[in-house]
């Protein structure tokens, strides 16, 4: 309100990606908040840094995009409730009408914005937090690929092989391996 105490302009579009011109400001804002990380005071400081970041943002051409994520009822506000509701709930069964009705829209608005938002259906999202989940899986806690299938919601073991191998082109015992050798080679040299 502050920022806009006008009423929020109206963003022009509502694709799922943007990009935009960084100013110095943000940058040196930036710079400070990741240098605060760990030292005394992180916890006074930290928020007011985030928000000086977020008002420049808001200031900035992007603004009014970025705005409207929080604005309660707009199309960006229910898509972040349904997010937020599948990256807690990635494992479990998912029902689009749910998530629909989480984001307070009909099932075909709820698609349409959805996939403006994010560029993927709620099925492709939740496909990819899955499969993002397991290979982390697999390479911190050593966990073989129908271990971390299961626990991030998998019934079929050749089902998430078939996908893992789509996502990520390779199957997941070649891939998991592939990058546990990359990072022993980067920590050799």
């Amino acid at each position: 309100m502050k920022v806009y105490p006008d009423g929020l302009p109206r963003a022009g579009d509502s694709r799922a990606v943007l990009l935009g011109q960084v100013t110095a400001s943000i940058v040196v804002a930036a710079t400070r908040l990741v240098e605060l990380i760990g030292q005394a005071g992180d916890d006074l400081l930290g928020p007011l840094m985030i928000d000086e970041i977020l008002i420049r943002l808001l200031l900035s051409p992007i603004g009014a995009r970025i705005a409207q994520i929080g604005v309660a009822d707009s199309g960006v506000d229910g898509v972040a409730k349904a997010v937020t509701w599948l990256r807690e709930n990635f494992a479990e069964p998912m029902k689009v009408e749910e998530l629909a009705g989480l984001a307070h829209m009909s099932v075909s608005s709820f698609h349409q914005h959805f996939k403006a938002v994010t560029s993927m259906s709620p099925l492709q999202y939740q496909k990819t937090l899955r499969l993002q989940e397991a290979r982390r899986l697999m390479l911190s806690k050593m966990m073989d690929a129908g271990i971390a299938s299961r626990n991030v919601g998998y019934a079929s073991a050749s089902q998430f092989s078939r996908e893992y191998g789509r996502y990520f082109g390779a199957p997941p015992a070649k891939d998991v391996n592939r990058l546990r050798g990359q990072v022993g080679g980067a920590a050799v040299e």
